[in-house]
């Protein structure tokens, strides 16, 4: 018996754990926590499951080349020479007709990203997207408008916290392993936590206070929180004095937003807000009011993620120890980074075809935003965008309004997805390029920038069962054939060895524990030297970025729409058993929830003649699906909610095949709704009528 251990990042969710796995004869026994890494006490569900994805006989397991229409699941195996070659070709193709800038790519992010972004830098499109829009876009553009420093500047120290609020985070479900366990440790340790959502999340249960706020009015209840601590005088003065600029311009904004005035709007008691706030400021500075991890939910999210990180301000939580403490890059401890693929190539000088950083110059250029992006599919403005490579990313699923991207997509000469699992969008494709899963798959060295930072890896843990192959391979292959033969690797080591390159660390120091630590211990930068990335070095809460491009730092609230009669707020959310789409055709987490219910105040289901497990009839614009509907008062009397990622209709998915409810089949017209300020789509400004069906 051949027994192995690999040490991996898990890849069922965007959390990424690392994780320990155990294999005997080339099959996965085990699959674990790193031991090597502080808090990593297990592995959630998903992570569980990931054998069950490499078992799965219903994911892609050779290239396919499309023979009927788009959409029609008429397919011809293909081998990989020959799908390289055709893809390469017709990107050739594109890319002569159009120029470089006609192709356009998208992912979903995250550390492994630098070989095929060197891949787009090398044939020269400035077009790449990642998933942002649909996620985090506007917290990245409110941390960015405030400090000159993107969100992930900061870390979350919840280990050492004594308050914790999750306004756009649920940590008890969309699950971090770290981060649960380091919060449960501050919770013991008396940690108090505050949950502020319309339905009481899995977190709420957990909470110390849980406050149900009416749906959209999340500005509305912390500009009242920036109030009472101002008018209270109960904010860090210290650090305010030394590190924020544009204080007297607050306190005049903030002067009509009262508790009294927020209860109005929000629901929630004036007494119950002046409480939060005092213990607060009780736990100041050691407190993390969590910026969220999806903020695509309303036309204002920009400013409620913007008021989220002034109160972190005022209470003086940034660089403090259990606050959000600023991070440290390999420069920052004396260390040489890794050597970057994307050096190789100048950077397109090309404007973006989504208009960032030329039309829309408030937002920053890099990730872009994939839902203007396919407009200019349809549009050419300004310029045709005629070649799409979908990567690990389902926007089918992920974006509002299905209808629509197809009809945007129907523009275009070439859409491929590479992708280890189906999806709405692969079944859309013209080309199907199976990525090897995770646990069969080495991928790219990469950094992790924190109070400790480090390098880690993705071990291949097995050797692939199908016709599969890892992304480095894929681009390598498609760079080989579009004249870029510095991307094309003969194997892994040869791409680490590149990316090692004078940082005096070899590949065989990861053996050990799948990690090279850059520092001996977390390193809290001192406050009183420091800079923010601000033309003042300071925080500020006045942004030229954004006056200067005609939007208010501090915009004045407007009240929400309420649901039209007989209809409700749509909202939507994760679990712990599921990942978006992409995991519920998985044999093991289907078998654990196959279906979506949905989330109905048991006064608004009495009122309609529905209970608990009755199935119900959810329409919009002639549209109309059923589910069965979980009553409830742990959820506002306007929203419904539904877990994400359900109500697939692909033949290839026999499990998840007419389960549930697809919430972006009642978005219509969702991609033109979205924050101006912040650049995410508003996914939440959406109503629906339910009936007993």
């Amino acid at each position: 018996m051949t027994t192995s251990k690999a040490f991996s990042i898990c890849g069922m969710c965007t959390a990424r754990c690392p994780i320990q796995v155990d294999s005997e004869n080339g099959t996965v026994k085990r699959i674990r926590g790193n031991p090597h890494v502080p808090a990593m006490t297990g592995v959630c569900p998903r992570g569980v499951a990931g054998t069950a994805l490499i078992e799965d006989s219903e994911r892609p397991q050779t290239p396919l080349i499309r023979t009927g229409e788009r959409g029609e699941g008429k397919w011809r195996e293909a081998s990989w020479d020959e799908a390289l070659d055709y893809v390469a070709g017709r990107l050739t193709k594109i890319k002569e007709k159009y120029g470089a800038r006609g192709i356009a790519f998208s992912d979903r992010g995250g550390p492994f990203r630098d070989h095929h972004r060197a891949f787009l830098r090398g044939i020269g499109t400035p077009n790449y997207c990642n998933h942002d829009s649909s996620c985090a876009r506007n917290i990245q553009h409110a941390a960015i408008s405030l400090t000159g420093m993107g969100r992930k500047a900061v870390a979350y120290d919840l280990k050492h916290a004594r308050h914790v609020v999750l306004q756009f985070r649920n940590i008890f479900e969309a699950v971090n392993i770290q981060e649960v366990s380091n919060l449960m440790h501050a919770m013991d340790n008396g940690c108090k936590l505050t949950v502020i959502d319309v339905r009481a999340n899995i977190s709420a249960t957990k909470a110390t206070r849980y406050l149900q706020i009416r749906p959209g009015t999340d500005y509305a209840f912390n500009l009242a929180v920036i109030h009472e601590l101002i008018a209270r005088r109960l904010y860090n003065e210290a650090f305010v004095q030394a590190h924020v600029a544009g204080m007297n311009k607050l306190e005049q904004f903030v002067k009509p937003y009262t508790p009294e005035w927020a209860e109005q709007e929000t629901g929630i008691p004036a007494t119950q807000l002046r409480a939060f706030v005092k213990e607060l400021a009780e736990a100041s500075p050691a407190v993390i009011w969590h910026p969220g991890w999806m903020a695509a939910r309303y036309k204002d999210s920009f400013y409620i993620c913007r008021s989220i990180y002034t109160i972190n301000a005022l209470l003086g939580a940034y660089g403090a120890k259990g606050g959000l403490p600023f991070v440290s890059k390999p420069g920052d401890v004396g260390k040489k980074g890794l050597k970057s693929f994307m050096d190789l190539y100048p950077k397109p000088e090309e404007k973006r075809a989504d208009g960032v950083g030329w039309r829309y110059p408030q937002f920053e250029t890099g990730p872009g935003l994939l839902h203007l992006m396919f407009e200019a599919m349809e549009t050419a403005d300004p310029y045709p965008v005629k070649g799409y490579i979908a990567y690990r990313h389902d926007p089918l699923m992920g974006y509002p309004d299905q209808e629509r991207i197809k009809e945007l997509w129907s523009n275009l000469d070439l859409l491929v997805s590479i992708t280890f699992s189906w999806s709405d969008t692969a079944w859309n494709a013209d080309v199907v390029l199976p990525l090897s899963p995770y646990l069969e798959r080495d991928d790219v060295i990469a950094t992790k920038n924190a109070l400790k930072p480090q390098f880690f890896v993705r071990q291949r843990a097995v050797a692939p069962r199908y016709n599969t192959r890892a992304d480095w391979e894929i681009f390598g292959g498609l760079a080989r054939r579009m004249g870029l033969p510095d991307l094309a690797f003969d194997s892994v080591e040869d791409l680490w060895n590149f990316q090692l390159e004078g940082t005096g660390v070899s590949i065989g120091d990861f053996n050990a524990t799948g990690m090279v630590p850059l520092a001996d211990a977390p390193i809290y930068k001192d406050m009183e030297t420091f800079k923010f990335k601000t033309p003042s070095g300071k925080i500020e809460l006045v942004s030229d970025r954004l006056e200067s491009n005609g939007l208010p730092s501090l915009k004045p609230y407007e009240s929400p729409q309420s649901p039209p009669e007989g209809q409700f707020r749509l909202t939507f959310g994760r679990c712990i058993l599921h990942t978006q789409g992409h995991t519920v055709n998985n044999p093991a987490l289907f078998d654990k929830m196959p279906e979506n219910l949905l989330w109905i105040n048991r006064k608004k289901a009495e009122g309609i003649g529905v209970d608990d497990g009755d199935t119900v009839r959810v329409s919009q614009n002639g549209h109309w699906e059923t589910i069965r509907a979980k009553v409830t008062d742990m959820i506002h009397p306007e929203a419904i909610f539904v877990i994400h990622g359900f109500g697939h209709q692909l033949a290839a998915e026999s499990r998840a095949f007419g389960k549930g409810l697809a919430d972006n089949n009642f978005m219509s017209g969702g991609l033109t709704v979205w924050d101006q300020a912040g650049g995410a789509v508003a996914y939440q400004e959406h109503f629906v009528k339910v009936e007993k069906a």
